[in-house]
Parts: C-alpha cells; structure tokens; sequence
C-alpha cells in the first residue's frame, strides 16, 4: 500500500482585510508573525500548494493521503474552509484521508470550543473500532485492506499563551493506543500512528520544553520496530528516522506549503511493515 503524508499546510486569511474585534488578542499577538516574521507571505500560496500535493497523491496511486495536522494559520472559520477546499473531493471518504488537528487549529478557546476543525473535518474522525476511543474521537482507528491500520492521536492543545505550543497527548489516550495494538484486528497490518507534536527532532533529541510532545518516550515505547510508524508535523523539516528494534520509523513532513519548502513524503506498506519513504516536491 502506498500513504501520501503531508503537514503544517497553514492555509492563512488576509488578517488585514477582517475587523479587529474579530482576531482577538492572541491572534493580535500573531499579527507580528504574519508581517514581520514573513509567515503570511510564505503561505501566501498555501492554497494552490496543497491542492498539487492531492493531484500528485492521485497521480501516485496512493491508496490513503494523511494531513497530520496545522491546517489553518491562526483558526479562522475562512482558513478551515479553505483548506477543505483544496483538499476537494477527497476529504470527502475516510477511506482515503486522514487529518489531525494541530496547535495552529486550536489556536484560540474559542475555535477549540465552537468545534471549528470538527465542522470541517469531524466526519474523518470516524473510528473502524470505536470502543478503543478515551477522549472524544481519540484514538481513532482506520483498517485499511488487509495491510495497514492508521491511527489517529490529539496531541494539540489549546496554549495558555502564544509562544507555548507544547503537546500532550495523555494517560488516557495512550490506554486506548495500547488496547488498540492488543486488538486481533490489527494483527499483521502496518500500524501508522499520526500525531502533530513530534516525538524527535531531525536530529533525534527531544523537542524544546515548550515546543515539544511531553509524553513522547511512552508514545514510543509502545511501537518498537518496523511494524510501526509515527507520523507528524509541527517542526517545520522533513525527515526521516528509520525503525530500530525498539523504535517505530518516524516521518516528519515538515512544512508542506511553505513557498521554497514544499513537499510530502511518499511512504509504502507491505507485508504488515512499514518499508520505508521516499520524500517528493509537489508538481506546481
């Protein structure tokens, strides 16, 4: 079988065209990201980017297309809607798209609590075995042919202050993670576990304190070897930790739709293993 993975497409509003009052103060903090950190005009094209990546996963003959997350710039109702725009026709079917949200789509109490992701991409949190779900949709379970299962895990949360974009994915969802693994349904499949927070950097250390995913070492101690992948987003590099006998490959997809950055992993599943990847530029 064969996965397209892609991350961080940040589809961004044009913030100067919306009233103030609408933005909130933590989007206001945001702005100087937007302007003079340059984010908005590096994404400016988000849009066009991430409908190339469905057109090469189609070309690819990829079996399933995974968003591990950071749909949206600052969680605007426009960038949700945007994004589930160019993604067109294939977030419709979950048999054929997985998508996560990441920090960037919980970014405010407001977006969390009125559902704004779920609006757009609820009917993808669907579970094949539902009575593994500890927190909300989470974890959820994708069976996928005879091969491959892909689950999906929040990690994001929403930050007490900009600037904190740490995860967690907690106690309880781990349990379902671990009674999932236990389940004979997945016995010989591949296991792709999709989070946004990264369990490692590119070079293999833990993340920062407040940018990181706090309960990593027991995410990772629950899939050892080749049978298994994480894969995630949330640090803006591609890269690629293959398996070890105690460690699950781990994908980065790093920033999908950022201008001179674009790109996606193709990875390729057979014989319940996870083979490996090959990472591809969207043909723009």
């Amino acid at each position: 079988m064969r996965f397209v993975h892609c991350s961080d497409v940040h589809i961004t509003e044009d913030y100067f065209a919306l009233p103030l009052r609408r933005l909130g103060w933590r989007r206001w903090v945001a702005l100087a990201e937007l302007t003079v950190g340059g984010r908005a005009k590096r994404y400016a094209r988000a849009p066009q980017a991430l409908s190339a990546i469905v057109r090469d996963a189609q070309a690819h003959r990829a079996d399933h297309f995974i968003l591990s997350g950071d749909l949206t710039a600052y969680a605007l109702e426009g960038e949700f809607s945007g994004a589930r725009q160019a993604l067109g026709p294939l977030a419709d079917d979950p048999r054929r798209c997985t998508v996560i949200p990441g920090n960037h789509d919980v970014f405010t109490p407001g977006s969390h609590r009125t559902g704004r992701f779920a609006r757009h991409f609820g009917h993808l949190l669907e579970s094949d075995l539902p009575e593994h779900r500890r927190e909300g949709s989470f974890p959820f379970v994708r069976l996928l042919g005879d091969e491959a299962a892909v689950v999906g895990l929040l990690s994001a949360r929403v930050p007490a202050t900009p600037g904190l974009s740490f995860g967690t994915i907690g106690p309880a969802q781990l349990e379902g993670l671990a009674a999932v693994l236990a389940d004979s349904r997945l016995d010989g499949r591949a296991v792709l576990v999709v989070v946004h927070h990264a369990p490692l950097t590119s070079k293999g250390r833990a993340d920062r304190w407040h940018h990181g995913l706090r309960d990593a070492e027991a995410l990772l101690r629950l899939l050892p070897g080749p049978r298994f992948a994480v894969l995630h987003g949330h640090i803006h590099k591609r890269y690629h930790h293959p398996a070890t006998a105690d460690r699950p490959h781990i994908f980065g997809a790093g920033s999908s739709t950022e201008a001179g950055h674009e790109g996606y992993w193709l990875i390729e599943v057979a014989g319940g293993r996870v083979l490996g990847g090959q990472p591809h530029t969207p043909s723009l």
